[in-house]
């Protein structure tokens, strides 16, 4: 059973236990001047008491919360007729004095504080009323009223809280079951598979020829795995709410030959946006692969700085000839316009490119970071 079931739970009981209490209110005090028809409110609140406790127990929405309070007003405007015109003056308490609130609780814990103090404040004013408000006597204590919106309020935060706290223990449980089965994967990964694959990279290298570039694939397929068993599993937390984490996306990049290096921290950016600036590192890297030579060395680092996420992909290749990529894009070539500067400028971003001839080429890309909702930067 959640915590909402105990909230809800909890309303039943009070609700029971008012209808009990103006029962014993009615029978036990004078001063009613229409018993009977006290009896028969009592009687309605005791049948809807029932039939809430039914009601929210399978199907919670707004139509029958609406219905509540409706019913809970009807009843309230009833007690005049119980008590009678004297009754205020006397200090007699209405049957629905303390059962009143039973649709306050229920708003609260179904959509928040400020629900629960709309339905009060409703309450509320149909209390004033009947009670002689209608002549506007600003005499009429409010005591009632000033408790009844503490107490949405009050409930409503409170269960607002632990619905939230619920949920983070729930998601920290998912987190923690998923890491223990990725840990016993990792193990299990690392006393087989990579053990054949770092083997078979040595003996290829010390035979030569062919099996040399057999070892060279099979060591960069196990940097590319180990970079997977390394990578800390994705957070919901931030999936549900539409954003994807950039660092997993590029350590899938890193092999012999290339070098990742993020921050502990999430790079949380949308979704679609992680892709795509993904997808352009991964196109620098496909430039070094295609125009530099097979030993060419490349490293990704990727950082957060303010409301700004740069990643630099750099290379210790030959370099870029002056003028280079304005002609490749003049001669209709527009792999990195399309594919690196493309992709940036749609996410409202900006890409630079240093390069100087025999010290390698550096490509730095910088795109703003949303905030999510109840960060502080939002």
């Amino acid at each position: 059973m959640g915590i909402a079931e105990s909230f809800w739970r909890a309303i039943v009981v009070y609700r029971i236990a008012s209808v009990g209490y103006a029962a014993l209110a009615l029978a036990g005090a004078g001063g009613y001047q229409r018993p009977v028809v006290g009896w028969l409110v009592i009687g309605v609140m005791a049948l809807w008491t029932a039939a809430t406790a039914f009601g929210y127990s399978v199907a919670r929405g707004r139509t029958l919360l609406v219905i509540d309070v409706l019913v809970t007003m009807g009843c309230l405007l009833a007690s005049p007729y119980v008590q009678g015109p004297t009754a205020g003056p006397d200090g007699i308490m209405p049957v629905t004095a303390t059962w009143v609130a039973g649709p306050v609780l229920a708003w609260a814990v179904y959509a928040g504080r400020r629900a629960g103090i709309v339905a009060a404040v409703v309450l509320s004013m149909a209390d004033l009323w009947q009670r002689g408000l209608r002549g506007f006597d600003l005499f009429v204590p409010l005591n009632g009223t000033v408790l009844l919106i503490l107490a949405g309020a009050v409930v409503g935060h409170v269960a607002r809280l632990t619905t939230q706290a619920e949920e983070r223990l729930q998601r920290a449980v998912e987190m923690e079951a998923a890491t223990r089965e990725r840990d016993r994967l990792a193990r299990g990964i690392h006393d087989s598979v990579l053990q054949v694959l770092a083997m078979v990279r040595r003996r290829g290298l010390e035979l030569g020829g062919e099996a040399a570039e057999l070892g060279r694939l099979a060591g960069e397929q196990e940097e590319a795995l180990r970079e997977m068993v390394r990578a800390a599993p994705a957070s919901s937390s931030y999936e549900d709410e539409g954003f994807a984490d950039l660092v997993p996306l590029l350590r899938r990049y890193g092999s012999a030959a290339v070098t990742v290096s993020t921050p502990a921290t999430p790079l949380l950016l949308r979704a679609g946006q992680a892709g795509e600036l993904a997808a352009a590192v991964g196109a620098a890297l496909d430039n070094v692969r295609v125009h530099c030579a097979e030993d060419t060395r490349a490293w990704v680092f990727a950082e957060q700085d303010g409301g700004t996420i740069t990643v630099t992909v750099r290379d210790d290749g030959p370099g870029i000839p002056a003028g280079r990529l304005a002609r490749a894009e003049a001669e209709g070539r527009l792999g990195v316009a399309q594919s690196i500067l493309g992709r940036v400028a749609v996410l409202g971003g900006t890409a630079r490119f240093t390069s100087v001839p025999g010290q390698g080429t550096e490509v730095e890309l910088a795109v703003p970071a949303p905030a999510r909702s109840g960060s502080p930067a939002a």
